[in-house]
């Protein structure tokens, strides 16, 4: 089989020499080659450098919309029977707050430190409220907002019952 390629070369030999490259193509062909060269190829690593920071960014939007969705966990996701107890608690200091703004005309300066006292717990309550949904131990601070509420009650009692002896001695040194 060798022997008749080499007998065809031979024979066609003037055939194949009349078909010569041109004399610039060597030339071009390694311009080509250096511009090839010039091109740099995007890398592997590139690529996943923007797919890592794509993920990245993703996580970091779906941790936030995360937390925003717990900040309006309420007591009663924690603990039902701390919530009915919150709820409780919240009507009667609603009813007492209602019952001292009425001697509230009568004593002024008395309202103001009583209201004084109750906004501090309020605050208290707030804090309380805020740090819940990120809290790692969410029961104990159920717990403490529900402590919250019973001595915002117990307060409240106190101060109507001082407002009673107030007016009753107003009234007993008036005659």
């Amino acid at each position: 089989m060798n022997n008749r390629l080499e007998t065809f070369v031979k024979d066609n030999r003037k055939a194949f020499d009349i078909m010569e490259p041109p004399a610039g193509l060597w030339a071009k062909i390694e311009q080509e080659l250096d511009a090839k060269k010039k091109k740099k190829p995007v890398k592997l690593y590139l690529w996943m450098s923007a797919a890592a920071a794509i993920v990245v960014v993703f996580g970091l939007a779906w941790l936030y919309a995360g937390r925003s969705q717990n900040k309006d966990l309420e007591i009663a996701d924690v603990s039902a029977s701390y919530a009915k107890k919150e709820v409780h608690f919240a009507g009667l200091i609603t009813e007492k707050r209602d019952s001292l703004a009425i001697f509230a005309s009568a004593n002024p300066e008395l309202y103001k430190k009583f209201t004084a006292d109750l906004k501090k717990l309020d605050e208290d309550y707030e804090r309380l409220k805020a740090e819940l949904p990120t809290s790692p131990d969410q029961t104990f601070v159920v717990k403490a907002m529900v402590k919250n509420r019973e001595i915002q009650l117990q307060l409240l009692k106190q101060q109507l019952l001082i407002i009673n002896q107030v007016d009753d001695y107003k009234k007993v040194n008036q005659i």
